[in-house]
């Protein structure tokens, strides 16, 4: 096979990728609308300049070398670990565990401390479910309720609920996050949890205490959640549980699916062929994000062979001098791809491969690269308004995204708590 004529790291082997950020957000800032512009076009037209880019070779040739890249091992099991998750998820749902979980949770709640047990309400079914998004659609009807109920503000409630769903967007086993992450840095699971954990918890717990000291108002009238169906909450737990114990994720995954059907079945709640359906759905919800995922692979194929990724490292790393400035390099690398996608699974898909080189080079344990690119995309994403889970929360409850993030604390603690992590010089212990 002929070898590519390389741009040998120059900038325009750097330009696909430079392509797709420009598109989108450009186009997103015409329109008037974050979202108007369909991430998976925007990669497609990135993609064919890619291809164009590979000189030197017939055009099967290209189209071979840019499939190589989907068709990296790594890619294809993240594929499948999304269509397991979407199963999952959609299935749950179906089965009424979210329900049944966020009853759970508002009957754990003191009265007197409605703002803390919301929060931990929001990390615990976040982590349980691994979605952001999911967890906002579940706690924003609840949060918006108390608020006319009980005198909060709407947008201090909002944002109670958007600050704990990115705990668990950040540190669950099934989040598209972590799992992008893991795989781009080629680490387990369990241990980047471990490292990302010591950033994560320090965050969570000051945002709490900050809840709890605020107390509540004055016209505080506390409300009845409903009856809770303790067995519908099986499948969050028996997820939760199997993969901290260290179950391989596609195993978790089909038990937490085998689960929903079983106890939905058994409780009457749908019959067999309703759950596949349940399950097919959930797997179609994951469409556009497997697509995104194949394109961003080849795409970053074509780049690593133009010598694309040499040269950004060598850009970004010019002055750095150890593991401390490499992992500030792919903290910032990160974050400027997060700001111009507005989504912070494709923000490290699109530049993972980049920071694991980075890590190598310098000398980054793996498992600090996944838990930084995992961590600043998260407090990236939590802090844009026309990110999807501020637009979500603002809709939901009828305010500005911008009042929400007046009210936000995690993701700021949760940014402040990563610098230190940078600035403290210690390889992790797993």
């Amino acid at each position: 096979m002929n070898q590519p004529n390389r741009i040998k790291g120059g900038f325009w082997a750097l330009s696909p990728l430079l392509l797709f950020l420009v598109l989108y957000l450009a186009t997103s800032i015409v329109a008037g609308d974050f979202y108007k512009m369909p991430i998976a076009v925007a990669f497609i037209a990135s993609s064919l300049y890619a291809l164009m880019l590979l000189r030197g070779m017939p055009l099967q040739e290209r189209i071979d070398r840019f499939s190589s890249g989907a068709a990296d091992p790594n890619i294809l099991q993240m594929i499948w670990i999304f269509v397991m998750a979407g199963a999952f998820a959609q299935s749950a749902k179906a089965m009424g565990a979210v329900d049944a979980t966020v009853d759970l949770t508002l009957h754990l709640l003191p009265p007197e401390y409605l703002a803390a047990g919301l929060f931990f309400a929001a990390c615990f079914i976040s982590i349980s479910v691994g979605t952001s998004v999911g967890t906002i659609v579940a706690l924003m009807p609840v949060a918006s309720g108390l608020a006319v109920e009980t005198g909060f503000d709407a947008a201090y409630l909002s944002a109670v609920v958007v600050g704990g769903s990115f705990f668990g967007d950040n540190l669950s086993f099934i989040s598209d996050t972590t799992i992008a992450a893991t795989r781009t840095q080629k680490c387990a699971l369990r241990d980047k949890f471990k490292v990302n954990f010591r950033i994560v918890a320090p965050a969570a717990l000051m945002t709490l205490l900050i809840y709890l000291l605020q107390g509540v108002p004055t016209t505080f009238v506390e409300a009845a959640p409903g009856a809770v169906e303790w067995v519908k909450v099986l499948p969050y737990l028996l997820v939760l549980v199997l993969a901290l114990l260290g179950m391989q994720v596609m195993v978790v995954l089909v038990v937490g699916v085998l689960a929903t059907g079983a106890i939905g079945v058994a409780t009457g709640t749908f019959g067999l062929f309703d759950w596949c359906g349940e399950m097919g759905r959930g797997v179609v919800d994951m469409g556009e994000l497997i697509i995104i995922t194949l394109l961003a692979g080849g795409m970053l194929e074509t780049i690593r062979l133009n010598g694309g990724i040499d040269y950004l490292i060598s850009r970004l790393t010019r002055r750095v001098s150890g593991p401390r400035g490499a992992q500030a390099a792919i903290a910032a690398l990160v974050c400027m791809a997060n700001l111009c996608t507005a989504n912070n699974t494709i923000a490290i898909l699109s530049v993972g491969a980049i920071a694991r080189e980075i890590a190598d080079r310098f000398g980054v344990d793996r498992r600090k690269s996944a838990s930084l690119l995992d961590t600043f995309s998260c407090f990236t994403q939590g802090l844009l308004p026309y990110g999807a889970q501020l637009l979500m929360a603002a809709s939901l409850a009828s305010i500005s995204p911008l009042e929400i993030i007046g009210n936000l604390y995690y993701p700021f603690l949760l940014g402040f708590c990563a610098v230190v992590a940078i600035l403290v010089k210690r390889q992790p212990r797993v």
